[in-house]
């Protein structure tokens, strides 16, 4: 299992899980992907990606944000997360998808929060709440 939803009074609670950090952060783009559409999203373009932060959290909360940003700014529908590395305080990533106007949208999330986050290790448990 890539990710699970979890119950939630207002909002989107998922966890995402992976062998290896890098498999746990892909996992959670793709809850968050999901939940904005559930088709299959064809990889037509690339974007690479490069965020920072001052711990896991907030690498992760940043690394959530840009895909939200591209989403929001550039049209950009995320596919895939390709060539992940986590080194430090920094990500780096390739992300492949397609313009979202291609696609049906679900719901619209407004922004990653940091209640009730957490990630875990061995294995790699994410959980995020996102504000829709």
């Amino acid at each position: 299992m890539k990710y699970k939803y979890l119950e939630h009074t207002a909002d989107i609670k998922f966890r995402s899980f992976g062998r290896t950090l890098n498999e746990a952060f892909s996992n959670a783009a793709y809850a968050m992907i999901n939940i904005i559409s559930e088709d299959k999203i064809k990889e037509k373009m690339t974007r690479k990606i490069k965020v920072r932060g001052i711990d896991r959290k907030s690498l992760l909360y940043s690394f959530l944000e840009e895909i939200l940003f591209l989403l929001n700014t550039k049209n950009f529908l995320l596919s895939k997360v390709k060539e992940i590395k986590i080194k430090d305080k920094e990500l780096t990533a390739t992300l492949s998808g397609d313009n979202l106007r291609n696609y049906r949208l679900g719901l619209d999330v407004k922004a990653v929060t940091y209640n009730d986050m957490f990630i875990k290790e061995k294995p790699y448990v994410i959980q995020v709440v996102l504000d829709i």
